[in-house]
């Protein structure tokens, strides 16, 4: 892969500043890059690359990546390919909601226990997507 020297594939989320949908997709990323696949995923920050730094952009250049976008305006997804990496999964925080329609989840700042929950139900899909893409490396 042009630009990054590891393998891993990298799971970014948008900024979602002020919404909650952009505060779950972030943890979510969290817990999927630092606790579920450590040694599988990173992830860089998206303001990164909406400015032009030339570091994030050299690092995520050919690279696998999976966005979490927590709208339909798919800013992180539209981004990451401006900046040269390849988007394998648009993943939307909305999406998560399917099986909890009605539920608190929390505001922008604070997540509620459902709201947690959700989150790391999310964790636990980007992880197996992480895997599966991973792993179609691992094939070539």
């Amino acid at each position: 892969m042009p630009g990054n020297s590891f393998r891993k594939v990298y799971v970014i989320p948008c900024s979602g500043i002020g919404k909650m949908y952009g505060l779950l997709g972030r943890e979510a990323v969290l817990k999927t890059v630092k606790e579920l696949r450590p040694d599988k995923a990173a992830t860089m920050c998206l303001a990164l690359l909406v400015y032009g730094d030339d570091e994030a952009r050299k690092e995520i250049n050919g690279a696998r990546c999976i966005t979490v976008d927590g709208c339909p305006k798919l800013c992180a997804a539209k981004n990451v390919e401006q900046a040269g990496g390849v988007v394998v999964e648009r993943v939307r925080a909305v999406d998560a909601f399917r099986n909890h329609r009605g539920v608190d989840a929390g505001t922008a700042a604070h997540l509620t226990a459902a709201g947690w929950q959700i989150a790391d139900e999310l964790a636990a899909d980007l992880a197996g997507k992480v895997d599966r893409w991973y792993d179609a490396s691992e094939e070539k």
